[in-house]
């Protein structure tokens, strides 16, 4: 068995098994300096308790096989800054947002944060660049429902002697005011957030998701939010009962989410678990998301932000995960309007969630929304009602069931016209679907350019529900569809395998080619 060093910290390591296992495999054991650390089953694990700056030997051993030894050093560490040594309690009564942020203000370059085993109940903290901070086993960051006492980022400050604004918060993709979130980094480097404690925001239906289509004061904060930031790996932690979004980087690069829980309640509003707006370089692995909303979301923003700033989401890598119970699994938009390329989702399994592979997009977000480069492969699905949706009519906006959005008729190529250039499906199995196989639609104007399901299986629920595949105007409940097609220029099929489905196993529509093959 082989396995390769994923990330190294002063006092973590993260393995990565190198097999064709999905989230899971064969327990093993890892042994760390000739010593047992456990046992495991997860594709991606984390060790703790190494200290810095030391020379380690690992080995990962199942039944009468071991892999070879392989060597790392840890990261140099100066000081640990241990929170409780600046007034924090952590008896889950005190206020400790000052006592911690305190800690975190004072920590040298390359140095720890601790929160040691307790309760911090604490309103928003702010990183800084350089710096460590962990959360150790039992160690929980509580929300304070307060939005007199939490800080609001501005979404828009005017620059003194220049054109343009600084802008801090964001919502649904605008530059609009949001509180701050309980971790928050504002154009920091450099950061590892890691241990076995957890972030809980305490939300429920009585303080944050009660009215959560208003604007109360502002708009409602994330779990960790990451404004321009960049190198940031957050590793180990849980993260529950979000406010709005769990996880949020935004305009930010070489991020890294390894080795997570991130979960809220299924009918929790807008708790999607990883949202990277306008990043390159994202690196999603070994999380697992259950919430109330899409798992993952990847966006660019709406127009104003897409044509401003032009910065599109890109090379963003999610594998060795699992996504259960969301509205989405992996989805790109609707907040799209500066595109997305290179987006690669492979080693996942997705359960019970409502739609799979997910992509929104409609008119109006704009020319410079071009989806391309878009890739899911090695994965399996249970129970999702939904595999495969591509959706060009969301109407889930102020204005998304108007004509212009909705009609399809084709009209007139202009400014506020998406594009979506190649999405990839590619060694997927789908068991127990419900509402259909696949539901696809690109605009008439502006048809997909190229569609691929290669080494594809569905099958049906032997009680499958009847529900609505697509969130567009004229898509009607069903059950069983197979693969409803349309607004494509070529399609290519190559063995794909559709059992159990009620109707025409392709309904095609305004598909200029079609390639198809079975091996």
């Amino acid at each position: 068995m082989n396995f390769h060093i994923l990330f190294c910290s002063s006092r973590h390591v993260t393995i990565e098994l190198d097999e064709d296992a999905i989230y899971e495999t064969a327990s093993y054991e890892i042994w760390v300096n000739g010593r047992l650390k456990g046992v495991f089953h997860r594709m991606i694990q984390t060790i703790d308790g190494l200290l810095p700056d030391t020379d380690y030997e690992i080995m990962l051993v199942r039944a009468n096989e071991a892999s070879e030894t392989v060597t790392f050093h840890t990261e140099p560490e100066p000081i640990t800054l241990n929170v409780r040594d600046f007034g924090a309690f952590g008896d889950g009564v005190h206020d400790d947002t000052s006592a911690i942020q305190a800690a975190i203000l004072c920590c040298p370059k390359n140095a720890r944060v601790l929160i040691p085993k307790g309760t911090y109940p604490v309103t928003a903290l702010f990183l800084k660049s350089d710096m460590i901070l962990e959360l150790q086993e039992n160690a929980v960051l509580a929300g304070i429902y307060d939005r007199a006492r939490t800080p609001i980022l501005p979404g828009q400050i005017e620059y003194d002697n220049e054109d343009g604004y600084y802008n801090l918060g964001s919502w649904e993709g605008n530059p609009i005011d949001s509180f701050a979130s309980m971790i928050t980094g504002i154009h920091v480097k450099n950061v590892t957030i890691c241990g076995k404690g957890v972030l809980d925001g305490r939300a429920d239906f009585e303080n944050w998701w009660s009215r959560p289509k208003d604007k109360i004061r502002a708009w409602r904060p994330r779990m960790i939010f990451l404004n321009h930031c960049e190198n940031i790996t957050v590793v180990g932690v849980t993260v529950q009962n979000s406010p709005a979004w769990n996880l949020h980087p935004y305009f930010s690069n070489q991020i890294r989410f390894l080795d997570m829980e991130v979960k809220g309640p299924a009918n929790s509003h807008n708790t999607d678990g990883c949202d990277p707006e306008s990043c390159t370089n994202v690196e999603i692995a070994g999380v697992h998301f259950s919430v109330g909303d899409d798992c993952i979301a990847i966006k660019s923003g709406k127009i104003y932000m897409g044509k401003k700033f032009k910065v599109p989401s890109k090379h963003i890598h999610i594998r060795q995960s699992w996504m259960q119970d969301g509205h989405g699994a992996v989805t790109v938009g609707s907040e799209i309007a500066a595109g997305v390329d290179d987006i690669h989702i492979s080693k996942c399994r997705f359960s019970n969630t409502d739609r799979g592979l997910r992509v929104k997009t409609r008119r109006g977000r704009g020319k410079d929304s071009v989806l391309k480069g878009i890739v899911f492969e090695d994965l399996e699905l249970e129970g999702v009602k939904a595999p495969f949706v591509v959706n060009s009519f969301y109407f889930c906006d102020p204005d998304g069931r108007t004509e212009y959005v909705g009609t399809k008729e084709a009209l007139p190529v202009d400014e506020r016209t998406p594009k979506i250039e190649s999405i990839e499906f590619r060694n997927i199995v789908c068991r127990n679907a419900h509402y259909c196989g696949a539901y696809i639609y690109g605009l008439p104007e502006q048809k997909i350019e190229r569609l691929v399901f290669d080494n594809v299986s569905i099958t049906y629920a032997k009680e499958a529900q009847t529900g609505v595949a697509a969130m567009m105007m004229g898509c009607e409940p069903a059950s069983r569809l197979g693969l409803v097609i349309g607004n494509v220029k070529n399609l290519i099929l190559h063995n794909v395998s559709i059992d159990g489905q009620d109707g025409e196993r392709l309904c095609l529509s305004g598909v200029e080619n079609v390639e198809e093959e079975q091996d």
